[in-house]
């Protein structure tokens, strides 16, 4: 049995983390080690939006003694990931620069969809994540930069919310006061009380809540404090009673009750107080922490990417779920919507020795048929626009960055011509433009067929076959609107694929 030895270096907000993993088809992941440096790289981002050279200095350092580390180990591959606390800053070109030079550690930096979704799925790989999420339940990724949540109902996402309540933060805005708790309650809650609020009423109203899944520092010694009912699962009231009691006493006092190796960490405080006010928001009856962090991830993501690991949770129902919760709040889900996601995947499949896609570009083409009329919404007349900023401001949780515009191009171009690449060469390479023109392509011809909103088509068939694509349908009814835009919009069709879509009709009486 093949063992891979696999290093997970994280770099965030205040510290920088490696772990190092056993990787193997048939037993769990296994940590082997685990090392942690504090260096509070969000002092200088999140104030002066650059990275000074003493804490440079500081994590070149540390990166070093990790590279030993993993060297020690004979680590087989290895992967190092920067947070939320590179991407703003200014010189950020320049410290990746000099990481590489001085310790030949390549680092990338995450998008926040990449980030939380590589922490997501540490979490819904473990075996109690899809019951409990059943039962309705809200994953809450609390981080120095930010906090996300993601709802879950059936067993299926809701939404994905990105609020700017990270630890680092809420202790910068806080830095001049000092004592216990209860100094800092007021000014905390005051900062945090309006965000969770808005969130309730937008996104939870009537949905009950049963679980909290936690992630982030110092969750697993607060819940150590409480009363357990199972491993790792608490009552939330008790958790509340529980953390209410620190509210009286300073950072050094917790620490000491807690063993913290750290005595004086000021982001003890803020941590305490935002899962407090969280789970009193969220009004859940318990509260999981599944013992995982990004890292935890990233030695999963590397491992299903290498076919070392098979997942057992599906990510691509939780992309398609949030899709298609998103189209319904914006009003635009129904039955034209799936009629227009089966034909565009039929379309798809049909090409696919010509268009040289894989199944996650299927993917995002279906999320952008699911999507194309969201921004209907907002405006009738500038639908197509309304729809792209509405896909870039939203989490879907699962989709990068570069996914996520890829999609919103997809639904604009599908009703504008086609742009050349170089306006949109500062937003995705060659490669992704040409996904976009293809899915774009396909999209806009399968759209045309139900242009009337009426599904008047059925027992639809598509083949490829001497340079033509020939769509056979079945239909009871007058499809003249049908066939003359299937024809206006098949020009983008012909001119990326070289090939000429046709419908060939029969008639069905009744």
């Amino acid at each position: 049995m093949k063992i891979t030895t696999f290093a997970a270096i994280y770099i965030g907000s205040y510290t920088v983390s490696l772990k190092v993993f056993e990787l193997s088809a048939k037993k769990p992941i296994r940590v082997i080690d685990h090392v942690r440096a504090r260096i509070e790289l969000g002092r200088d981002a999140y104030q002066k939006e650059r990275i000074g050279y003493e804490l440079m200095s500081d994590l070149i350092k540390v990166l070093m003694e990790y590279k030993n580390i993993m060297e020690s180990y004979k680590a087989d591959d290895y992967v190092a990931y920067a947070g939320g606390v590179f991407r703003d800053i200014k010189n950020q070109t320049f410290v990746l620069d000099q990481l590489r030079i001085h310790t030949g550690i390549e680092v990338q930096v995450l998008s926040n969809s990449e980030h939380r979704f590589i922490s997501y799925k540490s979490v819904a790989s473990k075996k109690e994540f899809d019951e409990l999420t059943r039962h309705g339940a809200a994953v809450v990724d609390v981080g120095g930069e930010s906090s996300q949540f993601t709802l879950f109902m059936d067993g299926k996402v809701v939404t994905t919310q990105h609020l700017v309540l990270g630890t680092m933060r809420l202790n910068e805005m806080l830095s001049s006061l000092s004592g216990t708790i209860s100094h800092y309650e007021k000014q905390i809650e005051e900062l945090v009380n309006k965000d969770l609020e808005v969130f309730k009423s937008l996104y939870i109203k009537d949905m009950k809540i049963k679980y909290v899944i936690f992630m982030g520092d110092y969750i697993g010694e607060l819940m150590k404090k409480t009363e357990k009912k199972s491993e790792r699962i608490v009552s939330s009231e008790k958790f509340v009673k529980s953390m209410r009691k620190f509210y009286r006493k300073n950072i050094e006092q917790i620490a000491s009750e807690l063993n913290l190796a750290n005595e004086s960490d000021p982001l003890l405080v803020p941590y305490i107080v935002l899962y407090t006010r969280i789970t009193e928001e969220l009004n859940a009856e318990e509260i999981w922490f599944p013992g995982v962090n990004v890292m935890d991830g990233m030695a999963y993501d590397y491992g299903e990417k290498h076919q070392i690991i098979k997942s057992t949770h599906s990510f691509e129902d939780d992309i398609l779920s949030a899709a298609r919760n998103m189209s319904k709040r914006y009003e635009s889900f129904s039955p034209h919507i799936d009629a227009l996601t089966q034909m565009s995947t039929l379309v798809f499949d049909a090409m696919k020795k010509v268009h040289g896609l894989s199944h996650r570009e299927r993917l995002l083409l279906q999320v952008a048929a699911i999507l194309h009329d969201c921004g209907k919404y907002v405006s009738l007349a500038s639908g197509p626009v309304c729809a792209y900023n509405i896909i870039m401001e939203s989490e879907i949780i699962g989709l990068s960055h570069l996914e996520r515009e890829i999609v919103a191009c997809v639904v604009y171009y599908n009703t504008y011509p086609m742009d050349g690449y170089e306006y949109l060469a500062d937003r995705m390479d060659q490669a992704s433009y040409m996904t976009v023109a293809k899915l774009a392509a396909i999209l806009r011809v399968s759209n045309a067929m139900d242009r009337s909103h009426k599904q008047k088509f059925r027992n639809v068939k598509a083949v490829l076959k001497d340079r033509q694509l020939t769509i056979t349908i079945e239909s009871v009814d007058d499809i003249i609107l049908e066939k003359g835009l299937f024809d206006l919009k098949s020009d983008l069709f012909e001119s990326v694929f070289g090939i000429k879509p046709v419908i060939r009709e029969k008639r069905v009486y009744t």
